[in-house]
């Protein structure tokens, strides 16, 4: 199989326990890119934070799609995609987390930037310090949300049975995070629209993740790569398990995958 474009999760995969990436890494994304693929970031982050955390090369060279898909944008082929949650849907959530549980973080997220009832700090899951705008509860029940964003009790699955038909709701960061997005946003529907922009197809995709919202990629791509700290879930649908984020596992595979490339060349 030649493989045309590689998907990368940030969190957990590319980026190690310090939000950074290793130089090996790095060479190994840009190797990859050298021989024709094309490069794709798929993050529950919004553009801000990639922005912060990725170096210009990549940042160049990359296609992205944002906010578990909330947001897609490529300027390689012209796409910039919103699918917010409707204003409606996103003031019942409010209102039926803040009725569940006042003392609930509860915060929005509209076109890279983060709006909130209250000053909180997400840092120890976002790993990123920075403050919130602080709106009343009716100036955001009026705004059309990119994405949810929760920490605190609540009941995951009594969420899911109100507004599953709206919404796709994912919780992350060891059950510390819960993210919410339009039933229209999702990594793989992210990844989709980019690559039928691009002209490519899934199967000849290698996509790496370690959390649940990458499950959707893994079911989606042809040979899907769980980093050695994801989720079983996720490494018992993947077709290989490499190394964990802080010992270069992206790179690990990528280099296997080229070696063979190197071999399968001076064959023929």
């Amino acid at each position: 199989m030649k493989y045309t474009a590689i998907v990368l999760d940030l969190d957990g995969t590319l980026l190690n326990s310090e939000k950074r990436i290793s130089d090996r890494n790095f060479n190994s994304v840009i190797a990859c890119h050298k021989r024709g693929m094309q490069i794709i970031f798929a993050t529950a982050r919004p553009p801000r934070t990639v922005n912060s955390f990725l170096p210009k090369e990549l940042l160049d060279i990359g296609s992205f799609v944002y906010y578990n898909g909330a947001l897609i944008s490529s300027y390689n082929i012209g796409i910039n995609i919103h699918e917010p949650i409707d204003s409606v849907i996103s003031a019942e959530v409010f209102d039926h987390c803040l009725n569940c549980n006042p003392d609930i973080e509860i915060g929005i997220e509209v076109q890279d930037e983060w709006f909130s009832l209250k000053e909180i700090d997400h840092s120890i899951v976002t790993k990123v310090s920075e403050n919130p705008i602080i709106k009343t509860l009716e100036e955001i029940k009026g705004l059309d949300a990119t994405k949810i964003l929760i920490t605190g009790k609540i009941n995951v699955e009594e969420l899911r049975e109100k507004f599953e038909s709206h919404l796709n709701i994912v919780v992350t960061d060891n059950g510390q995070l819960i993210q919410i997005m339009s039933k229209r946003a999702s990594k793989e529907i992210g990844v989709t629209k980019l690559l039928d922009g691009f002209g490519l197809h899934p199967e000849g995709v290698i996509v790496f993740g370690d959390d649940h919202n990458d499950i959707g990629l893994f079911n989606t791509c042809g040979w899907s790569v769980a980093m050695g700290n994801a989720i079983k879930e996720l490494k018992d649908i993947s077709s290989i398990i490499t190394e964990n984020n802080d010992n270069d596992g992206v790179a690990i595979e990528l280099e296997r995958i080229m070696k063979i490339y190197a071999a399968y060349s001076r064959r023929w």
